[in-house]
């Protein structure tokens, strides 16, 4: 079963949400007391003096000028040298909009699209974004494009979207440049363009705006629009990070951790995921979580690795639900629960993870947590072999192969093994070069079979190994070689594959590839016989009958004392 899923970068984020962008207006107004009065506010406002300046702001507003009561307004809204009062900001508001005043229309738009100080009303603050918007606002245009790319007070329609987002672009709001390069990287309301949307990213990145630096980084690190270039996104990624956007520090500890465009650095990694994490952002909980579970920057801890993946699993993140099922499937860091590890593997399969397919239709196929059900272990494989898991394909064959869940059929058999072997699933290669063997799904081929069984054997698989040795031993599909298949068999062997022990043994016995030893004989005959292989109790009993008994113990000390090895 597959160890926990691997790190993922994010992907793009959404369009930025609304921002009450209020700030009081310096345009230029004749020399009069309400404009010097209004002068005089926004001196105090900007020394910080926000009582005084709401006492200048008052005086202008009494005196009618929309500039005082939008400013007014604001400093309600903002409870700023006043106590903080919605109702009383939409009432400022109102009268300088009612003035045909772009900014106050615009803020109050706000106030309706945000309930704040009014009931909430999307229609009205569509309305309000309007005349704000027709008067060549930019916030508004950027704001009303967001209503018709959301659908909220108006009919979703992405071309009116573009439209509006290009009007205060132009302008240079960052906001929107942004939004409109989401709109070409997605393909909405315009053709898909990533090129386009790396400039729109471009011109509000280099403004500071954090959503486009990581998304410009995003671009740089896939290679969309711009050619690959890792030392860039990180960049990108560095300077969003720094103003506190969780998705950048995320794929910023991706990087670290994966060593892309920056030295390899686990603690670092940790340290970025952290930070995400802190926020709340899933990506980076479950990668901390990993990081936990590996002991990859941290000293490794199943418990704390089990705290991270829960909390991002709780926002249905389905990586974190898988990995969160597979410490469930294997008792770590929590006791072992086969049925809360399918319900997560569930949750995460449901949402098209790849490996949670798997993982739950391996718990299928074998029963736990579920009764067993090999039509539907069949049909989660297919899912995952769909979307190209070596591992599911491997499986999906084997089903295929024996007939559990699907009619037995070879053919599809061998065409599964063959696309996760492509993938180097050494079980997979092992088993197609058992096809080419027997002749099941494919014409009888040795030399075929041959090559896919050392593919197999050369990544330490122990039945390839004895799979190849067989073949040196016979002759098919290579010239006949004991030495070479003793060579292979004690590879198998020494992993503790039965079948290779007894193998080996006949070798010794009959003095083939090896000197004759009846002692390393009993050796491996009793080790295989242990294990219950059929015919080697009875093969070390006949050797037995021509040793010496210190031959037999010493072969019996020798059987004692084995341990397997790794995989070579």
């Amino acid at each position: 079963m597959f160890a926990a899923i691997g790190l993922a970068a994010a992907l793009a984020v959404t369009p930025a949400g609304m921002a009450l962008v209020q700030e009081a207006a310096q345009t230029v107004r004749p020399e009069d007391a309400s404009s010097r009065n209004l002068d005089a506010g926004i001196q105090a406002y900007d020394r910080g003096d926000f009582v005084e300046a709401v006492g200048w702001f008052r005086l202008a507003a009494k005196n009618g000028l929309a500039l005082g009561q939008n400013n007014l307004g604001v400093m309600y809204a903002n409870g700023q040298g006043v106590p903080q009062n919605d109702a009383e900001a939409v009432r400022l508001y109102r009268l300088a909009a009612d003035q045909g005043y772009a900014q106050a229309q615009y803020n109050l738009g706000v106030m309706y699209g945000d309930g704040q100080g009014v009931p909430q009303n999307d229609a009205e603050a569509v309305r309000l974004y309007r005349l704000a918007a027709d008067q060549g606002y930019a916030q508004a245009q950027y704001n009303l494009g967001l209503m018709y790319g959301t659908g909220q007070g108006v009919p979703q329609n992405f071309a009116e979207a573009v439209r509006l987002y290009r009007l205060a672009a132009d302008q240079g709001l960052a906001q929107a440049q942004y939004n409109l390069g989401v709109m070409y990287g997605d393909g909405q309301g315009v053709p898909q363009n990533d090129a386009e949307a790396v400039r729109l990213y471009r011109l509000a990145a280099d403004q500071g705006y954090a959503q486009a630096q990581y998304n410009l980084g995003l671009m740089y690190g896939t290679g969309q629009g711009v050619p690959q270039n890792f030392a860039e996104a990180v960049r990108l990624y560095r300077l969003a990070a720094d103003q506190g956007l969780a998705q950048a520090q995320h794929n910023l500890g991706v990087m670290y951790g994966d060593g892309q465009g920056v030295p390899q650095n686990d603690a670092e990694a940790v340290r970025l995921y952290r930070l995400a994490a802190d926020q709340g952002l899933a990506l980076g909980q479950n990668n901390l979580g990993a990081a936990y579970q590996y002991g990859r920057g941290v000293p490794q801890n199943d418990s704390e690795a089990f705290r991270w993946y829960r909390l991002a699993a709780d926002q249905s993140n389905e990586l974190a639900q898988y990995n969160l099922g597979y410490m469930y499937d294997l008792g770590q860091g929590v006791r072992q629960n086969f049925a809360e590890s399918v319900r997560l593997y569930r949750l995460a399969a449901d949402q098209g993870l790849a490996e949670a397919q798997y993982n739950l239709g391996f718990n299928y196929a074998n029963g736990q947590g579920v009764p067993q059900n090999f039509a539907e272990a069949v049909r989660l494989y297919r899912l995952a072999a769909d979307q190209g898991l070596a591992q599911a394909q491997y499986n999906l064959g084997f089903m295929y192969r024996d007939g559990l869940g699907v009619p037995q059929n070879d053919v599809e058999a061998v065409r599964l093994f063959r696309l996760a072997a492509d993938q180097n699933v050494a079980a997979a290669q092992n088993n197609l070069g058992v096809m080419y063997d027997t002749g099941r799904g494919v014409p009888e081929n040795d030399v075929e079979a041959v090559r896919w069984h050392r593919l197999a054997a050369d990544q330490g698989l122990a039945l390839g190994q004895f799979n190849l040795g067989a073949m040196y031993d016979s002759g098919r599909g290579v010239p006949q070689n004991y030495a070479e298949a003793v060579h292979w068999f004690r590879l198998a062997a020494e992993q503790g594959l039965a079948e290779a022990q007894f193998n080996l043994g006949n070798m010794y016995a009959n003095g083939q590839g090896a000197p004759q030893s009846y002692v390393e004989a009993y050796k491996w005959y009793n080790l295989s016989a242990a294990q219950g292989e059929p015919a080697a109790a009875s093969q070390r009993d006949r050797i037995a009958s021509r040793m010496t008994p210190a031959q037999i113990a010493e072969g019996q000390r020798l059987a004692a004392e084995w341990r397997p090895r790794s995989p070579q």
